[in-house]
């Protein structure tokens, strides 16, 4: 017979858990200090209330009630009027101030399953926490005895008929599963949170180590708490690749650019921009925008480099006024720093925002800066959410990315996010004969024939030209150039020359 699951209506913590938590039986959330888990004991009582109007009793073992209901309202919670309503109740088991600990072998677990079971009945619970269990069996004298008394109230628990969730304390992110070393094992299910300290910068994540009889994914996902809704799971191994594919064309801004790429990008299509600083980068993000602001399109612009005055004025020295746009309704746009908050926190603003404005384009500047705050790990996880909920929403996205070398190179952040777009620009500088100027060429169009010639362009204040192909150069994208021909004079005429037309259309 397969096992009923209760989903927790946590934000995506179904999905990682394929479907919720068994129905009718005892999880232990285990974690260290500060990674959340009386926080996620809480919004599962809360999500049950709020979506599904099933009551819940919390069971406190260490803060006050009093605390508690002050902490929870921060999240939007308001318990107070959940009680009055009796649709949550506390069972207050915290000690009292200036309690000393009674040490008690024989400790009898019917008063307090007594109390449980009485605010189970009065309020017609489906949902039950005990939250600190550590503070509990901290009485007791061994770890027979700790394991024994567990094994008594997961039993009592599974009798009341609800779904329990029992949080503990570890010492260490990876190590023993809880204090004691036997809460795992009397639990029918086990959940671990980490609050990691890696390079610098604390990062949630969330595993399930076991599920008795059901299935669940495999692995830590990250997950973040956010005002007024608590904890956000970002499951990415739950993402499909079910989006749908589009032939229609769009202009990416610029006439020259749309011919070397077929004829523009594609409705659907993830473009990145790479290149070094200086090259131009932000520059073909400002065009983006501005082509779709010609067709009547809505774009919404994330800036993580330059402030909302540096962008405006750099976009009006191009030719484009991003304050009309933005007063007609045509754009909008977000600059932050990306040292002010996580990577987790920072794709949940993506994701709503898009949500909330319903954008035709989206550009993103830069990819780097953001790379720059974080691990490896989270970046790349960050990417693949990312370019998910864009695809998701079938409009199209340039990213910019920023290469280590003035001269050539690949960057780090390409490499994570080249697989996953549609195409990629390059912007190069080269330096010919003591002059330095600027090449760009389509390195990827999925789907499409595009030009292999790498192109001179020029920038002024209308925007940015495309010139002549260069020629009898090579090493121009690794940044080792190397020139053709037997004079100065002969390279120089072979450098410009017109590369032959694309292949017709079939």
């Amino acid at each position: 017979m397969s096992i009923s699951k209760l989903p927790t209506e946590i934000h995506g913590f179904d999905l990682i858990a394929c479907g919720g938590l068994p129905e009718g039986r005892v999880t232990l959330v285990a974690g260290s200090s500060g990674s959340a888990k009386t926080v996620f004991g809480a919004q599962f009582l809360a999500a049950g209330i709020m979506k599904r109007d099933e009551p819940g009793v919390f069971v406190t073992f260490e803060e006050t009630p009093e605390d508690l209901r002050r902490n929870f309202g921060g999240l939007g919670w308001d318990i107070p009027s959940w009680e009055a309503q009796g649709r949550w109740a506390f069972v207050d088991v915290s000690p009292d101030p200036g309690e000393q600990p009674v040490f008690a072998g024989g400790y009898d677990l019917g008063a307090l399953m007594a109390r449980v079971q009485y605010a189970v009945k009065k309020v017609g619970a489906k949902r039950l926490v005990l939250d600190a269990i550590g503070a509990f069996f901290g009485q007791f004298p061994d770890q027979h005895t700790v394991r024994s008394e567990l094994f008594r109230m997961t039993r009592a628990l599974r009798s009341l008929g609800v779904t329990s969730l029992i949080t503990a304390e570890r010492g260490e992110e990876y190590g023993s599963v809880s204090r004691y070393g036997v809460e795992e094992f009397v639990s029918d299910n086990v959940i671990i949170l980490r609050n990691v300290l890696d390079e610098e910068v604390r990062r949630r994540t969330l595993e399930i180590l076991k599920f008795r009889g059901t299935d669940h994914l495999k692995g830590e996902w990250p997950f973040t708490i956010v005002p007024e809704r608590g904890i956000v799971a970002i499951p990415l191994a739950a993402l499909e690749l079910k989006q749908k594919s589009s032939d229609v064309r769009i202009s990416s801004g610029n006439a020259d650019i749309d011919r070397m790429c077929g004829g523009g990008f594609f409705r659907d299509s993830i473009v990145l921009v790479s290149g070094a600083t200086g090259t131009g980068k932000t520059l073909l993000s400002t065009e983006f925008i501005a082509g779709g602001a010609r067709s009547g399109e809505r774009s919404l612009l994330f800036a993580f480099e330059e402030s909302r005055e540096q962008l405006f004025r750099n976009a009006a020295g191009w030719g484009a006024d991003f304050a009309t746009l933005e007063a007609q309704g045509l754009l909008k746009v977000l600059c932050t720093y990306p040292e002010s908050t996580t990577l987790e926190d920072t794709l949940i603003l993506i994701k709503e925002t898009v949500e909330e404005f319903q954008p035709d384009r989206i550009a993103v500047d830069s990819l780097s800066a953001l790379e720059r705050v974080a691990p490896v790990k989270s970046f790349r996880e960050f990417v693949i959410g990312l370019t998910s909920a864009i695809k998701d929403k079938e409009v199209p996205a340039l990213f910019t990315a920023t290469t280590d070398s003035l001269l050539g190179g690949s960057s780090i952040t390409e490499a994570h996010i080249s697989t996953i777009t549609d195409s990629i620009i390059l912007l190069r500088y080269v330096e010919l004969f003591g002059e330095i100027r600027r090449g760009m060429t389509v390195l990827k169009m999925r789907g499409s024939w595009h030009e292999k010639v790498i192109r001179e362009f020029t920038i002024d204040g209308s925007g940015l030209h495309l010139g002549h192909p260069f020629r009898n150069v090579s090493g121009i994208l690794s940044g080792m150039l190397s020139h053709a021909g037997s004079s100065p004079s002969n390279r120089i005429d072979d450098l410009f020359q017109d590369d032959p037309p694309p292949p017709p259309a079939h």
